[in-house]
């Protein structure tokens, strides 16, 4: 018997809770071949008032910006109805703090190679996070190189929407870079300038100045945001600007966020020191603000939060 499986939490599927082991997809469903399906990947905190979703109204709003992206004219919840969905998974599963799966994916058709002819399903899922880029890395940073990968030119895939086809593109350079020696990578877009990283924005720190890549060609990250309406809010000045490969050498710090990874320096790209070597001033500063933000620690910034209130009285949840 697969004990995880059996202690894994009930999933949200089409408009109820199920068992996890009824969350089953058939062989056949064409998200599986053709990867047609969009995601979020959202956290749920233990803040002092009980469990609170970071931003969990923006995630779903872009979910669903991504289903359109992708195609899909017509849909069966909107953003209140899955926020609430969310919730309700959350709840069901006793976790304080987790990580948060929602999933619409072409299903019954679609094998013409068109949204139009099949159905959209949903799913939510949660389960307990550790560290993504390892428990050390927060404090250390990590090492990251520039991949041989290209990041998905605009025009190719479309790079507002997190569609589940367009990862092997990150898998491919994440692979690589793992092999190397490194934690991470860095992928340059189309015209060889600084796009983003595999599953994370990407920052650097040039005197006193916070650059990041422009909006044009990466996926814009809730956590960027975050970390932009942060820093300006502690008088730093913040510049989208294109950024070649080599600045990211002279740089006197560089970070990447998003929403698994929280705010983590590269001390190291391409085998080249990064400022000192550790993680620097700011970006400890942006850090320990993001971090008391998805807390609920940080003043100003309980709007952020969306609470999971306690079940209503008689309600039962389904197990797993």
């Amino acid at each position: 018997m697969d004990t995880k499986k059996a202690q894994r939490p009930p999933m949200w599927l089409n408009g109820k809770l199920v068992p996890a082991a009824e969350a089953k997809i058939d062989f056949l469903t064409p998200a599986l071949h053709y990867g047609m399906g969009v995601f979020e990947g959202i956290r749920c905190y233990r803040t002092p008032r009980g469990p609170a979703v970071f931003r969990l109204p923006e995630h779903m709003a872009r979910l669903l910006s991504s289903a359109r992206i992708l195609g899909w004219r017509e849909l069966p919840y909107g953003v209140h109805e899955l926020v609430e969905a969310c919730q309700e998974t959350i709840r069901a599963s006793g976790h304080e703090e987790c990580y948060v799966r929602p999933l619409i994916w072409l299903a019954e058709g679609g094998w013409n190679l068109t949204v139009d002819a099949g159905k959209p399903y949903f799913g939510i899922a949660v389960w307990e996070w550790k560290a993504y880029l390892g428990a050390e890395a927060m404090e250390n940073g990590v090492r990251a190189n520039v991949s041989s990968f290209t990041r998905h030119h605009p025009n190719v895939m479309m790079t507002k929407a997190k569609i589940t086809g367009n990862y092997p593109n990150s898998v491919l350079a994440k692979t690589e870079s793992l092999r190397l020696g490194f934690e991470e990578a860095i992928m340059l877009d189309a015209q060889g300038l600084v796009a983003e990283c595999t599953g994370e924005n990407i920052f650097l720190v040039k005197e006193g100045v916070l650059l990041t890549p422009p909006d044009a060609t990466v996926l814009e990250g809730l956590t960027r945001d975050s970390i932009i309406q942060l820093a300006r809010e502690m008088g730093h000045e913040v510049v989208k600007q294109p950024i070649s490969r080599d600045a990211l050498y002279g740089a006197d710090e560089v970070f990447v966020c998003g929403t698994a990874a929280e705010v983590v320096a590269l001390r190291e790209i391409d085998f080249r020191t990064i400022g000192t070597g550790r993680m620097g001033p700011l970006t400890r500063k942006l850090q320990g603000a993001y971090l008391a933000a998805v807390r609920g620690q940080l003043p100003g910034r309980d709007r952020w939060l969306t609470p999971v209130p306690p079940a209503p009285p008689g309600k039962v949840a389904a197990t797993g």
